[in-house]
């Protein structure tokens, strides 16, 4: 028998001490399947791509030009594994909610929370990786000691809206698309279809793109600093 958590997920069943939810559940299905379609482009590469390789080329070459605006080319080659793939997961887990009888993992705040404190690490983790933790910890002591809670207050509020923004804009669009399938019937299930998949899309690149942000603005910063200290 279903449960509920605190948050109001359904929890499907018990693993030991572990509470199984349908979140979960359907992000391991997520999961799964980004990484079979990986293997299977992987071991079927070819220097005359077919439809899938060409596709499949086509995504990571788009997103490696968007980051490649933000970023050097030293930069972009580290970053791009995280982002692309972080891209990717969102667009399908965005989608998953277009399945009869599932839910977007994306429209549980326990989830995007989950995904918003990756983003968080993740912006460290680039930083002291590229400068050293002492130069990168140094950043936010300038232009004066006085910042520090102001830099320290930003980095939990942009973590904070991070995650409520996906959660916020998924949950209310299938809410929205519930309602109206409930109210009009089958009368006018392609546009719905079609609000769902461009609303999607859209909330993948915009999370994925304030990521991306995110971790240009703590690499940067770094090398405006250090522009300014020479001579």
């Amino acid at each position: 028998m279903n449960e509920s958590n605190p948050l109001g997920t359904a929890i499907l069943f018990h693993l030991g001490p572990l509470a199984l939810t349908s979140t979960v559940l359907t992000t391991w299905g997520v999961m799964l399947i980004l990484w079979l379609a990986s293997r299977l482009v992987m071991r079927g590469l070819h220097l005359q791509p077919g439809p899938w390789q060409t596709a499949a080329e086509g995504i990571i070459e788009t997103i490696s030009a968007v980051i490649g605006e933000l970023l050097t080319p030293q930069q972009a080659r580290q970053v791009l594994p995280f982002v692309a793939t972080l891209w990717i997961y969102l667009v399908l887990a965005n989608l998953v909610g277009l399945i009869p009888g599932l839910h977007s993992p994306t429209a549980d705040l326990s989830a995007t929370s989950a995904l918003a404190l990756l983003v968080f690490l993740s912006v460290h983790w680039f930083g002291i990786r590229a400068n050293g933790l002492r130069a990168y910890l140094r950043h936010y002591l300038t232009p004066t000691p006085l910042l520090l809670p102001f830099h320290l207050i930003s980095e939990i509020t942009r973590t904070v809206a991070l995650a409520v923004r996906l959660f916020g804009n998924i949950m209310s669009l299938e809410m929205a698309a519930l309602l109206i399938l409930w109210v009009a019937g089958l009368l006018a299930p392609v546009p719905i279809l079609m609000l769902h998949i461009v609303e999607a899309l859209v909330q993948a690149y915009i999370f994925g793109m304030l990521a991306l942000i995110y971790i240009a603005g703590g690499l940067q910063s770094q090398q405006l600093r250090q522009q300014k200290e020479a001579p």
